[in-house]
């Protein structure tokens, strides 16, 4: 094959700085779930990318409230802040829900239920924008983003905190343009398989969690 038909044209990649741009394809539904770790990491690591190409992302977390066995300054965050068009807001409660960590359910519940109302918001927004055109980088996401990841919205879905069918009215009511990133869920979620395009189950074969080991700066948060 020749050079020129290979990515890159068999040149080595530089980096650029990061302009505001518009991406030519975007429009999918992702969905990445299963027992695994690195569902989130995927997610990020996508926004991450898009951002470096000047894309517009916004990220919202559901049920990531924070937890006794992890400190309350996440890696990701700080990584996320310092690029200019990548943004982050977190909805979710202290604590997991179903657990006896001294949370109460009812008020993860109303954090999800919140936090669901916001995503609602910000796919209207990006329904306003003009998505084939760049965005400002350090712009509000109530301007527009052109990639919006729900981390964790499968999970808190699974879990009933936020109704399934409104999940998927979400996703079939989204604009065109908007790649919209779900992530989260041990239990396969099956009403979102027709609306999704991309389809990942992260399995878990092996972990260290199970043998007793805390969560660790720097890989898991």
């Amino acid at each position: 094959m020749a050079l020129e038909n290979t990515p890159g044209r068999g040149r080595t990649p530089e980096a650029h700085e990061i302009e505001s741009s518009a991406p030519a394809e975007f429009g999918r539904v992702q969905l990445w779930w299963g027992d695994g770790k690195g569902k989130t990491t995927a997610a990020m690591g996508m926004g991450f990318r898009a951002a470096g190409h000047g894309y517009r992302v916004h990220m919202l977390q559901f049920m990531k409230g924070g937890a006794s066995s992890v400190e309350d300054v996440r890696g990701e965050y700080n990584a996320i802040r310092a690029i200019p068009s990548f943004s982050y807001e977190n909805a979710g409660h202290y604590g997991w829900h179903g657990m006896r960590d001294g949370s109460e359910d009812t008020d993860h519940e109303s954090e999800a239920d919140a936090g669901f109302e916001r995503a609602r918001e910000l796919v209207e927004a990006a329904r306003a924008a003009d998505l084939d055109e760049p965005l400002a980088l350090d712009g509000k996401p109530e301007k527009g983003v052109h990639m919006l990841i729900l981390d964790e919205v499968v999970y808190a879905a699974n879990r009933g905190l936020v109704d399934p069918d409104d999940l998927v009215e979400l996703i079939e009511d989204k604009p065109a343009d908007l790649e919209l990133v779900l992530t989260g869920g041990h239990e396969k979620p099956e009403y979102l398989y027709d609306g999704a395009d991309l389809v990942t189950h992260v399995k878990k074969e092996k972990h260290q969690f199970e043998e007793g080991q805390r969560a660790r700066k720097g890989t898991e948060y």
